[in-house]
């Protein structure tokens, strides 16, 4: 039987980006908050320091970082006719475990979605008519706009001490910045990181074909900063460690750093690791979660843990097994086009290219994340789409993030993967290449989409989340176009050797691609068509938050961490500033 707890304010479960987030700006408004984190503890003064944080073998390759698959894990198929089997060891998306989450091992790609993005399905009937989204897009606007959002992304932005040159300052343009962004109320709080000699050619190359290169931006300070916490944040130091893993210097932003060391220091917050939330509790006649059931991983107790506000920030299938094992919000149903929890999944269409060149020295060990170069010319609705047979689009960025021993060894394809000959080509090449990237779009498909397997369970005993997912001819298409694109840049650089990498037909699970999954509890206007409000506030629980990627309607041609982190500050303004005063729905329906 469950250990009954003292009642408390709010309790949070999950403790990444958005958990750090809604936690702190709870207690600053007065509220006693427990935050409840899976996995264990990391502080970065104490787990990663020097010499150990520098190991390719321990994070990159056996992925100490990510969530533990012998415990809990996803069921994966293509298509809704085929069954669906559990992933043993996670390969094509790597969500973090303990606190930080992802936000430790991410690369710290820090963008803001485009002003169009927020309204797409209008924008996209206005330009081109309403017949021409495709009946099984079920792409939708989202329920804010850019302009709302915008002074969150700006205290993101800021809490992360963002590097990055501005495009757009408050409607002027500026050469050298992303001019295609929405308009920003003020510059990014650094300087961009000192750009690769790979990403300088591309940037030239871009420019001489009439694009508008600019540098990454990226939550990896160039400078030491100190942020909206009060908190100083290292500098880049290039060392190539930053994907997979933590950062030595304290340079990249992770909820670590950010804001947990304040989050310690506060009276009114109670972190407590290794708890593993098994239930929301939900009484579904008051439409209100009093409180979550958890267990102690370290003895096995379980408890319940009573509180006035739950906020649910754990990844974006965790969010989605939560309510559909709590009963709340009606499971989507594939067949019908019905129903709302798990609907419009979404990943992120990548494809690439590398290219070699004999003559030109890149220093592949040295680095970081986003020392590259980039456009957005391609991007959402930046270019015409009619006559293309696709909508969505995406950045192309060039790059040499660090070439680690291990896993860092770019070679022509057909080369040998072992012997003699490998170890030629390695020698050649291992200084003369670099990677090219699109960050493509994936917009909303009835036929992708989680649900409860009716066949697997967790170690707890509960149902897992499978994901039915695969790429659209839309998706397809956008993405040829795009490396088609691209294509024309990696020749106007002139390399020795140069090599395209399209999506295969079907998406496997195998290959890392990034760990871009959005969907599941979408925010919309429309309880029929959504998950939460606005304010990402559970139609059918008024006390209940749901934060993260899994509120995205669709997935835009970005990475989406810098879109996260703003909703989590507008959702907490809204929480401290209406919910407190008078508890209930936010909205209307």
């Amino acid at each position: 039987m469950a250990i009954t707890l003292k009642e408390v304010d709010a309790v949070v479960v999950g403790m990444g980006w958005t958990g750090a987030i809604l936690a702190r700006e709870l207690t600053k408004a007065g509220l006693q908050v427990v935050g409840l984190e899976r996995g264990q503890d990391r502080v970065p003064g104490e787990d990663f320091i020097l010499p150990a944080v520098r190991d390719e073998l321990r994070y990159s390759q056996r992925l100490e970082l990510m969530m533990d698959n012998s415990t809990d894990t996803l069921t994966f198929r293509n298509r809704p006719s085929e069954q669906a089997l559990p992933v043993r060891r996670i390969g094509a998306f790597l969500p973090g475990e303990g606190v930080g989450g992802s936000g430790i091992h991410w690369g710290g790609l820090h963008w803001r979605f485009l002003p169009a993005d927020f309204r797409i399905r209008s924008a996209i009937a206005e330009r081109y008519g309403a017949k021409a989204i495709p009946d099984d897009m079920t792409i939708q606007d989202w329920p804010v706009s850019f302009d709302e959002i915008e002074p969150y992304y700006d205290r993101f932005d800021k809490l992360c001490g963002v590097s990055g040159q501005a495009g757009n300052l408050r409607g002027v343009r500026i050469e050298g910045g992303n001019i295609f962004e929405g308009p920003r109320g003020d510059h990014y709080p650094n300087k961009p990181l000192v750009a690769s000699s790979a990403g300088l050619m591309f940037a030239s190359a871009a420019k001489n074909l009439g694009y508008h290169p600019f540098p990454m931006p990226i939550s990896i300070n160039s400078a030491p900063y100190v942020n909206r916490e009060g908190i100083t944040l290292g500098a880049c130091e290039y060392c190539g460690f930053c994907n997979r893993t933590a950062c030595e210097a304290n340079a990249k932003a992770s909820p670590n750093v950010t804001i947990m060391p304040a989050l310690r220091l506060e009276p009114k917050f109670e972190l407590r690791t290794r708890a593993w939330v098994s239930k929301l509790n939900y009484d579904k006649a008051a439409k209100k979660v009093v409180g979550v059931t958890y267990t102690d991983l370290r003895t096995g107790d379980e408890y319940e843990q009573p509180a006035g506000i739950v906020v649910l920030a754990s990844y974006v299938f965790g969010n989605v097994q939560h309510l559909l094992l709590a009963g709340i919000g009606e499971p989507y149903d594939h067949a019908t086009g019905k129903g709302v929890v798990g609907r419009n999944y979404a990943y992120q269409f990548e494809a690439g290219a590398q290219a070699f060149f004999a003559d030109k020295h890149m220093n592949s060990y040295m680095g970081s994340a986003a020392n590259g170069m980039c456009i957005d010319d391609f991007n959402g609705e930046n270019f015409d789409h009619a006559g293309l047979g696709f909508f969505g689009g995406g950045y192309f960025s060039c790059n040499t993030p660090s070439a680690p021993p291990i896993g860092g060894r770019m070679l022509p394809h057909g080369t040998p993967l072992w012997g003699s000959e490998w170890k030629r080509a390695t020698a050649k090449w291992y200084n003369h290449a670099c990677r090219f990237g699109t960050e493509g779009s994936v917009y909303a498909n009835r036929d992708n989409y989680l649900d409860l397997d009716p066949t697997y369970k967790d170690a707890l005993g509960r149902p897992l989340i499978r994901l039915t997912y695969n790429g659209t001819d839309n998706d397809h298409k956008m993405s040829r176009y795009l490396l088609g694109k691209l294509e024309r840049i990696v020749k106007a650089m002139s390399p020795t050797h140069y090599q395209m990498e399209p999506r295969p037909k079907n998406f496997t699970i195998v290959p890392y691609q990034s760990t871009h999954n959005t969907g599941g509890t979408v925010m919309g206007a429309d309880p029929k068509a959504s998950v939460v409000n606005r304010y990402l506030q559970a139609w059918d629980a008024h006390n209940l938050f749901v934060e993260g990627a899994s509120v995205f309607p669709q997935q835009h041609g970005y990475n989406p961490t810098g879109t996260v982190g703003a909703l989590a500050y507008w959702s907490a303004q809204a929480i401290t500033t209406q919910y407190l005063k008078s508890p209930g729905p936010l909205v209307h329906a």
